[in-house]
């Protein structure tokens, strides 16, 4: 910022990073606004790059840090003649370049319309944000009919935001959420999946879950788990999606890390099993009824959020070694401890312990089987005296309707 101001630039943190200053946190990043165009940026940092088509950015990179630049936007009238409407609804038009004044409108958020000038240390405000800012309030700049259309994903963004900032959706900006909740199938899958990143490994997981269904717009991103969950007769299946969030939001807490596989095996577990049973009922094999469930529900979320290979690999590891958890005898469990995805699946195992889902008794034989050393560990394996082992029930297999602590 200094080095534009020395080139007679005008330049302003803007949007998150003050919002966040404000309420006291440490900013995750920072975005600079100016008057100079991208060009104009580079010339003056040579470590800079620009990206961007439909409105180009500068990214200026200090070790590993990356300082987002971005160029004043223009406005036009909202019933400009200019405006294009794509043939699912949305409103698309030019980004042009423009002035302080007019950038400020072309913002999703009052709280994230605030631009701070090191020149004076003030806080440039154009939309009321400072005051939404100390009642909690998040509202959207403009009509929020006209604004949601131009961009679907500001409603993930503003469940996102309140969640995160414990604000409070303003009446105007949450009404259309509703009403407009099916435009975001029109958005591109690779992009819902990082907005699903970041709405669901946060930290606020939980808290975001229930936000996104209230609204409509968990069934948008996770449609056969949303038919779950409203279809069954028992509390199971949204105890277990509860209980995978609380993980993960305590991992987070924790500063652990957090893998998107485990918590999206978790969220598909239940249509996984709907959809392996109906299988079953049709005759199909269980381990192929499984495979081929596995490949239906995959394939379907994968139009929606573009999961990468690695990550429905790593799922499929989850959920398929939770039948093998079932064999204690013999050398199965020395091999299922040598499998990459063991303790994943070991602790997926132990969620569905805790909602039910899974026997305790096997969780526990597992826990100890891990830490036990050699001469414990083949007494553990051993077969029974007197005969074949006792069999026990699969713990990929579907819990029964009619018996809610049944469910291997």
């Amino acid at each position: 910022m200094v080095r534009l101001k020395k080139a007679n630039f005008e330049a302003y943190l803007v949007g998150g990073c003050v919002r966040d200053l404000l309420l006291g946190r440490e900013p995750k990043d920072f975005d600079v606004a100016t008057n100079a165009s991208p060009e104009q940026v580079k010339q003056i940092f040579r470590n800079c790059r620009i990206i961007g088509r439909r409105f180009r950015l500068a990214h200026v990179f200090f070790g590993r840090e990356i300082i987002e630049v971005a160029t004043f936007r223009g406005s036009e009238p909202e019933e400009s003649d200019q405006q294009v409407v794509h043939e699912d609804g949305r409103l698309l038009r030019d980004n042009v370049f423009g002035t302080l004044e007019e950038d400020v409108w072309r913002r999703d958020f009052t709280v994230n319309a605030l631009y701070y000038n090191i020149r004076d240390f003030s806080v440039v405000d154009y939309t009321g944000g400072m005051q939404d800012h100390a009642a909690g309030v998040l509202r959207l700049i403009g009509n929020p009919q006209v604004r949601y259309r131009e961009d679907p994903v500001r409603m993930l963004r503003a469940i996102r935001f309140a969640v995160k900032l414990s604000f409070t959706l303003h009446p105007e900006s949450e009404q259309p959420i509703h009403e407009l909740a099916d435009l975001l199938k029109s958005i591109p899958a690779a992009r819902l999946y990082d907005e699903m990143l970041k709405l669901f490994l946060a930290g606020y997981g939980l808290q975001t879950f229930e936000l996104l269904r209230h609204y409509g717009l968990f069934a948008i991103l996770f449609p056969a788990t949303d038919k779950c969950l409203e279809s069954l007769d028992h509390d199971f299946p949204r105890l277990f999606v509860m209980r995978a969030l609380e993980n993960s939001d305590r991992r987070f807490a924790s500063g652990k890390t957090l893998t998107p596989y485990f918590l999206l095996a978790a969220l598909l577990w239940e249509p996984l099993q709907v959809a392996a049973q109906k299988r079953i009922r049709q005759g199909e094999n269980e381990t192929i009824a499984y495979q081929n469930a596995a490949n239906e529900i995959l394939n379907n979320q994968i139009k929606i959020t573009a999961m990468p290979r690695h990550i429905t690999q790593a799922m499929r590891d989850v959920w398929f070694l939770q039948n093998k958890f079932s064999r204690t005898v013999g050398a199965r469990p020395y091999r299922l401890l040598e499998q990459p995805k063991f303790r994943a699946a070991y602790d997926f195992l132990q969620l569905r312990a805790e909602t039910g889902g899974a026997e305790q008794e096997l969780v526990d034989w597992w826990t100890q089987f891990q830490d036990a050393d050699e001469d414990l560990r083949q007494q553990m394996t051993a077969p029974p005296k007197g005969g074949a082992s006792k069999p026990r029930r699969k713990a990929g297999r579907y819990r029964s309707r009619t018996n809610p602590s049944v469910q291997a």
